[in-house]
């Protein structure tokens, strides 16, 4: 999640108990500590990441990366998974569509 051998931050346990209670509409969202930063899932699938700074991440793919990208978003290394953008993470409407469609992404992946 973060890089080699970082350490949980108060930062990234915020943000990723920010996302579980702002996409709690996605149904059984959770988080779980994992290399120095948090993965967030739904009925045990990882739709989302926060890296051990606190910076937020959502699963894509080939079909999705480009919205992110064309948002200003950022992959996080060779992993599916990129920057939420500002005006996305601030929006809670418009965070929870995204969060859907990477959960999406992720169900895909996982089958």
């Amino acid at each position: 999640m973060g890089e080699k051998g970082a350490r949980q931050t108060a930062a990234g346990a915020a943000m990723a108990e920010r996302l579980r209670d702002d996409l709690a509409a996605l149904g059984n969202v959770t988080t779980k500590k994992m290399f120095g930063g948090h993965g967030v899932f739904e009925d045990g699938i990882m739709f989302a990441l926060v890296d051990s700074q606190g910076t937020p991440y959502l699963r894509a793919d080939d079909a999705t990366s480009s919205t992110f990208e064309q948002a200003g978003a950022q992959r996080h290394g060779k992993m599916p998974y990129w920057t939420i953008p500002s005006p996305v993470l601030d929006d809670e409407r418009t965070l929870v569509e995204w969060a859907d469609r990477a959960l999406g992404t992720a169900r895909t992946a996982k089958r």
